[in-house]
């Protein structure tokens, strides 16, 4: 960018500061599931560069030195042409050097990052379930996000740009054509989703991303992707600041994060973060939010991205990321540790409770202090030893883990050292965190639409601030409560449709059902089991706080295919129920 003009004379003392570029407006593009602060930021603000020349030296200017009157002939100057490209994308100037991932130059003095051109634009069509009136779906809007090409002909980017998708296509760096899509697995736990494209004209000349190792603290990252602000690819660069476990908003859990600070905005999700060798480092997938926090972002490191990618090749779908379905107790208190038979040399955590439905719930018990995982020791904090200097959450063990492999936990019990072999499988959560794709269940009689809580329902009824909003019982079995068996379900009332059958009931949003006819309710197949197959002469629902509700059966089952008509809903039952 040239300087501006200015009239001969002297410089000014006090130049007048240049303005910076306006930015394009904000567009809602690759929208994110926010957790407490945590979220895609959608900023509009682009650093712009802006050349100036060099302060001049005051006074008169130095006099040149005579040259002879027979000077040597200079040498010709350096002919310049244009760096050639390798098949692995990385480009390779003239001058000596072997590439190696380096950042080279372009004929015009461009900055060519390494495997750029595997870097692709990624447009999705959504249709999102409507929790609150389940029997259809909200109207489709589009997003565009970031992605890039992997070995055998696949692609990587975020499960939340893909997130109940009607069509995907991707687009190559320079190219004009969008070519459609096919969705072969999304990772919800991890954010991570895997495309592929069947048209052999998307793969010729596109050649795939390698994978780094992971970074270590202060190592250069650069963020490729398509963020908001423009259409072309942008390139952000920054450092590794942080590595730690950190919380996915998307699936609502903790895996091993990157935190950088380089700037990640909304369209950037997908993009992957190349290290200063080229290697791909991680995936962009969400930035920090906070009035006091500037330019943090976070990224998907290789481990968990290599898990995903072999836990797809060696099951041929995802299965997710185990858990130790246990919550524990740090042991950092001397009072506590000597009260629970630890030895000095002894460190732990004490287990709390353990998951009824875990494969562990047959050996592990309450109060049981957990020493080690697979023979690394943990910590009275909860902690491993990681890297060099570094220290991380012993889950980062269990992560590394697939479901239906086998750990070994030295546990002490009664100042007795156990040692159990347990299976570990994935997390299972009364209110699930996530539907993965899969459209509300529901029930209908006499106007009572039954459905079950999940957190995007509560998210559509009360929004984001759902944690606030909600009801206090409903939150409290969100946030503390176990299921007792592997089919058990929240049911809910969630809403009244008013019909002349249910005068007096039309209050009744949002409240658990317990039990029907003094039988409970474990999941909403079995309530409508029970309904339909009821020959009682009342149908009585007992609810949350000490309500209920009496309806003649004969007369509820005869008015509701009325309501049905009435409120256009095609049948009483999703179809997963009717299976």
């Amino acid at each position: 960018m040239g300087d501006t003009k200015r009239k001969r004379g002297r410089k000014p003392k006090n130049p007048t500061p240049s303005q910076p570029l306006q930015s394009p407006p904000s567009s809602p593009l690759d929208d994110v599931f926010s957790l407490s602060n945590i979220e895609i930021i959608p900023s509009t603000s682009s650093a712009v560069e802006i050349t100036t020349t060099a302060s001049r030296p005051r006074g008169r200017p130095k006099k040149l030195p005579k040259l002879p009157d027979n000077p040597d002939p200079l040498p010709p100057p350096p002919i310049l042409s244009p760096c050639r490209h390798v098949s692995n994308g990385t480009a390779i100037g003239l001058g000596g050097g072997s590439g190696g991932g380096e950042l080279a130059v372009d004929p015009i003095g461009a900055r060519v990052v390494p495997a750029m051109d595997a870097v692709v634009k990624v447009f999705c069509v959504h249709t999102e379930p409507n929790f609150s009136l389940p029997w259809q779906r909200k109207r489709q809007y589009s997003s565009s996000s970031s992605g890039f090409v992997i070995s055998r002909r696949r692609v990587l980017t975020n499960a939340h740009s893909v997130e109940h998708y009607t069509q995907v296509k991707v687009k190559k760096r320079g190219s004009d054509t969008k070519y459609l899509a096919t969705v072969l697995s999304i990772g919800t736990e991890c954010d991570i989703a895997m495309l592929t494209v069947n048209d052999d004209e998307f793969w010729e000349g596109v050649s795939p991303v390698e994978f780094g190792e992971l970074p270590a603290l202060q190592d250069a990252v650069t963020v490729v992707g398509y963020p908001i602000g423009g259409d072309t690819i942008s390139v952000t660069s920054g450092v590794v600041s942080r590595i730690e476990i950190l919380s996915y908003v998307h699936g609502s859990t903790e895996l091993l994060g990157l935190q950088i600070d380089a700037a990640i905005n909304s369209g950037n999700s997908g993009g992957p973060a190349f290290n200063d060798k080229g290697n791909c480092v991680g995936i962009a997938f969400q930035s920090l939010k906070h009035e006091d926090a500037e330019n943090i972002g976070y990224v998907i490191p290789t481990p968990v991205i290599q898990h995903f990618i072999q836990d797809y090749e060696k099951n041929e779908a995802y299965t997710g990321f185990p858990i130790l379905g246990i919550e524990w107790q740090k042991m950092e208190n001397p009072d506590l540790r000597k009260a629970m038979g630890m030895k000095p040399e002894q460190k732990g955590v004490r287990i709390r409770r353990v998951d009824p439905t875990a494969p562990e719930s047959g050996v592990l018990k309450s109060s049981d202090i957990v020493l080690s995982f697979d023979g690394v020791d943990i910590a009275n904090d909860g902690t491993v030893p990681f890297r060099h200097g570094e220290r991380i959450g012993f889950s980062y063990l269990v992560s590394q883990k697939y479901a239906g492999d086998n750990s070994a936990i030295k546990v002490l019990r009664s100042s007795a050292i156990l040692n159990f072999n347990i299976k570990l499988t994935s997390h299972r959560r009364l209110v699930p965190a996530h539907n993965k794709g899969r459209p509300p269940s529901y029930y209908i009689i006499a106007g009572f639409v039954f459905t079950t809580i999940s957190v995007p329902y509560l998210r559509s009824e009360y929004g984001k601030d759902y944690e606030y909003e909600a009801p206090v019982k409903l939150l409290d079995k969100l946030l503390h409560s176990m299921p007792q068996s592997p089919d058990e379900q929240l049911v809910v009332v969630s809403q009244v449709l008013v019909s002349d059958i249910n005068i007096g009931y039309e209050d009744i949003v949002n409240t658990q059902v317990l039990a029907l006819n003094g039988k409970p309710v474990k999941n909403l197949r079995r309530l409508a089991e029970m309904v339909e197959n009821c020959d009682d002469e009342f149908l009585k629902f007992d609810l949350e706080y000490e309500q209920i509700v009496v309806l003649r059966t004969k007369t509820a089952k005869a008015a509701t295919p009325d309501i049905l008509a009435t409120h256009c809903i095609p049948s009483a039952m999703s179809v997963d129920l009717k299976a």
